[in-house]
Order: structure tokens, then C-alpha cells, then sequence
């Protein structure tokens, strides 16, 4: 796909290094084209019926010049010679010096990952329709189900760097997505609650794993809990996370504090942290790219570098931040293969992967019994975080009362409050149930979206103020 459309406009790998020395040859520090051919589509089904549909593709090539800490950059949907060079031309805007000579460029072999197919290809329009009207079958033998919506979105992208650095790469990245949502009502009161997952794979992925009646079973699951919910208590209270999805948290309180453009602008709580004690010796955190079929995953990031583990914090040491070229250059480190960008259209950045907890020794059953009084937070919705202070906000859309040990009532309206570097120093107990969640995760950042992937073990914070409507 890609190459097709580099041939159609008279695009060969000599005339793009030509186009990339001309970017960087009047004393760039590096400088870099970033071409991409991208197909997405949308089906969403409400009550039983395909309400709407959409097919998008897109293309361009963004141009990038970077002189110390200046960024010069311009984009173009359009791939003729004209067009590009308008666009190198004010990429290179910020360099003034005389034109110097480029080092020798090379070829690096095709290491992709993901395969060249386009997984919107993987069904007919008909099996597409036919998987999203499963899904409101199924959740119809519910009685107490009163609407049904789901959604089947997949994408299809390559891309082409070359760089100064004499990098040449091209990448595939497929990417799928479903998602259902029910509303649910008993007595007169009215819940709602939405599964889904995906990844880095085709849509025949659901029907091989069955995953379109597990989301399904699983919405219902969250929706009918949240019926017999009650109102969350209020208080500085032992809270334990569940396994999987709520590793959300540790992504927004802790992860974004460790890219890289935050700790060299010292903005982030953890600026200055490398070697010293910021968690608990319970907790070791990794990010990592190379998971195979996970959303966060990349063969490449958006510079070209390979995907790597990357130890964040280990046994409670900071140990390393994200980094992308730009970054890692200005403080005497390298990429860790974590620059990335939504789309030709935007800049590339430090961003996060997968983003995880590793496992620890303790059990599941001795964290709970632990704990008199407190929360067991299974599922959230969403939160914030100021990246400045490790400041969060959390929303459990699914949490429940402990007492004496025993998990009891389901409660609803539980906000959880705290900081990113207070908290990890409070996780007391880490158990041996790593899960990673099921696909779902979009990150924003500076305007921009990215896949993300998050996930850990079941862990107990001994403290955390628990926002609620109930007085404790």
C-alpha cells in the first residue's frame, strides 16, 4: 500500500534520501520523514439495527528539523515533489547554517511484527453486521436489558521513516477494536456499563476467541452489580485494585511522570528521582512494546527505534524514564524507542506502550483478609492527573465495601483521591495475578491520541482518601 503510493508519486528511496538531506543539510541535529497510507472504518449497531458506518482513508508525510531544543515542522496531504518540498521548507526554518554533508544512508531489513494484511479485509461487510447483531442477541435473553449498542472499528496503517540517521524503515500496523454497551433497569432505577477489548490483530480474532459474547457477558455482568450498588463511604481508607484494567491508574499517577520532555523541563514530580527509593520495594514497573498483538505494542516507534522493556521502577528504585530522540539527546540518554506520534500530522513525542506492574508473592485472598474496612476497586472509568504534583482523580465504575475481610456490598460513586509518589509508597502487598487489560486504552497527551496497553497484579494500598456520598 504504502509502496504503491510512493511509486504512483515518482517516490523512490533515492529520491526520498535526497529529500531527507535537503531537510537536514544546513546543520540539523537530526531531521526526518514520516510517510503514512492509513484505512479505518466504523460499524455501530443500536437496538438490533446498523444506525451508521464509516470508511476513511488518509495520507501525507510530515517533515521534521531539529536544531537543540527547536522543533521545525510542517505536514502535507499531498505526496507530489511540489508539495513535500513547500513543507521541507519551513520544516528547515529553523537552521541557518551553511549546507553540511550527510552521512551515507542505508537500508535497515523489514522487521515488522504485525502482518501486511489489512484486517479490515478479515470479514465481509455481512459477517461484520451478522457479529455485531450476536452481540444484541445475546444480551437480549437478559430480561432486565433495555438498550444494546455495540461497535466494530478496525484500522489499517503504513508507514515509511527515513532520517538523517540514515534509517530507511517501513512498519504495518493493523489495528481492531469492539465494544458493547448495555443499559439495564430494575424497579425503576437505570444502570449502564460497557466491555469491549482489541488489538493488533483481524476482526476473525473475536469470533476464533468468542470475545463478541464474553464483552457481551461481561457489560450485563458490570450493569446488574451496579442495580444492587449502594452509595460509596466517605474517608481515608485501605483500598485494593484489582487485577488488569486498574493498572490505569499506575499509567496516569505514575507513568506519565516518567516520560522523558516532563523530567527534562523538571516538571514532573519525579525529576532528579534516577537511583533513589519512589515506591514501595514491593512494586516493579515496566514499560514495554514488544508484547505480541497488544494494542500498545509497535515493531517500531515513530523514529524508526525498535519497541524494548523498558524497567521503569524496580524493587521501589527509579531506575529509567521514556524517552524519544528529541529528549534523549538533550539529556545525555538514548531512545527507548518511545517517540511516538498520532499521525503524520503531528510531532512526535515520549509517550507510553504497555505500561505494567510486575507480579508479586502475596495472595489475593490474605490482601482481602486483611482489610476491616475498605475498598476493592475493580473497574474504572476514567480520571486526571497533574503531572506537576502526582495529583490524581479516579472514578470506580466498580468497586465494593470490604468488612472483616470479606468482600460484601457493591457501591457506586467511589472516587479515588491521592498522589502518584505517595501512593506507590503505600502498596503493602502485591499478589501473583498479573492481567493486562483487555485492549481498550487511548492515551492523550499535548492534543494527540496513541493506543496504550496497562495491566497489573492485584495490589493493597494501605491508605487512600476515598471520595464518596456516605459518611464512613
Amino acid at each position: 500500500m504504502i509502496t504503491q503510493l510512493l511509486d504512483e508519486h515518482r517516490l523512490s528511496q533515492d529520491k526520498i534520501f535526497t529529500l531527507v538531506s535537503s531537510l537536514a543539510d544546513r546543520g540539523a541535529d537530526y531531521a526526518d520523514l514520516y510517510f503514512q497510507h492509513s484505512l479505518a472504518e466504523s460499524w455501530f449497531l443500536e437496538d438490533g439495527i446498523i444506525k451508521s458506518g464509516t470508511y476513511h482513508v488518509s495520507h501525507g508525510v510530515g517533515a521534521r528539523c531539529v536544531k537543540g531544543e527547536q522543533t521545525g515542522f510542517a505536514y502535507s496531504d499531498d505526496l507530489n515533489i511540489q508539495a513535500i518540498e513547500q513543507a521541507l521548507g519551513f520544516a528547515k526554518g529553523i537552521c541557518c547554517q551553511p549546507p553540511q554533508k550527510i552521512q551515507t544512508f542505508y537500508t535497515v531489513p523489514e522487521v515488522a511484527k504485525y502482518s501486511g494484511l489489512n484486517p479490515l479485509d478479515s470479514l465481509t461487510s455481512k459477517e461484520k453486521v451478522d457479529l455485531l447483531k450476536q452481540i444484541n442477541f445475546i444480551a437480549r435473553k437478559e430480561p432486565k436489558v433495555k438498550q444494546v449498542n455495540a461497535s466494530l472499528s478496525g484500522a489499517y496503517s503504513e508507514i515509511l521513516i527515513a532520517s538523517n540517521e540514515g534509517i530507511y524503515q517501513k512498519d504495518y500496523r493493523p489495528m481492531v477494536r469492539i465494544n458493547v454497551s448495555v443499559i439495564v433497569e430494575d424497579n425503576a432505577r437505570v444502570e449502564r456499563a460497557s466491555s469491549g477489548g482489541g488489538g493488533r490483530y483481524d476482526y476473525r480474532y473475536f469470533i476464533d476467541h468468542n470475545l463478541a459474547e464474553l464483552y457481551t457477558h461481561e457489560a450485563i455482568r458490570q450493569a446488574l452489580v451496579a442495580l444492587k450498588s449502594k452509595a460509596a463511604p466517605a474517608g481515608k481508607l485501605p483500598v485494593i485494585l484489582a487485577s488488569g484494567w486498574p493498572g490505569v491508574l499506575l499509567h496516569e499517577a505514575v507513568g506519565h511522570g516518567l516520560e522523558g520532555d516532563f523530567n527534562r523541563k523538571k516538571t514532573s514530580v519525579f525529576t532528579g528521582k534516577i537511583g533513589q527509593q519512589i515506591a514501595s520495594e514491593k512494586c516493579t514497573i515496566v514499560d514495554n512494546g514488544t508484547l505480541a498483538n497488544r494494542r500498545g505494542s509497535l515493531t517500531i516507534d515513530d523514529e524508526g527505534v525498535p519497541t524494548q522493556k523498558t524497567i521503569l521502577v524496580e524493587n521501589g528504585i527509579l531506575k529509567n524514564y521514556l524517552f524519544d530522540k528529541l529528549n534523549a539527546k538533550l539529556m545525555g540518554e538514548h531512545s527507548t524507542g518511545n517517540g511516538r506520534r498520532e499521525s503524520y500530522a503531528h510531532i512526535p513525542m515520549p509517550r507510553m506502550t504497555n505500561t505494567y506492574m510486575l507480579n508479586g508473592k502475596d495472595a489475593i485472598a490474605d490482601m482481602i483478609d486483611s482489610v476491616d474496612n475498605g475498598i476493592y476497586a475493580v473497574n474504572f472509568d476514567g480520571g486526571q492527573v497533574d503531572i506537576t504534583s502526582g495529583k490524581f482523580v479516579f472514578s470506580a465504575n466498580e468497586a465494593y465495601l470490604i468488612k472483616n475481610g470479606k468482600i460484601t456490598t457493591p457501591l457506586k460513586g467511589a472516587t479515588l483521591i491521592g498522589s502518584g509518589n505517595e501512593v506507590l509508597k503505600k502498596i503493602s502487598m502485591v499478589a501473583n495475578d498479573l492481567k493486562l487489560d483487555n485492549g481498550v486504552g487511548v492515551c492523550g497527551k499535548d492534543g494527540q491520541s496513541v493506543p496504550v496497553g496497562v495491566g497489573q497484579p492485584s495490589l493493597k494500598i494501605d491508605e487512600l482518601t476515598v471520595g464518596g456520598t456516605r459518611v464512613n
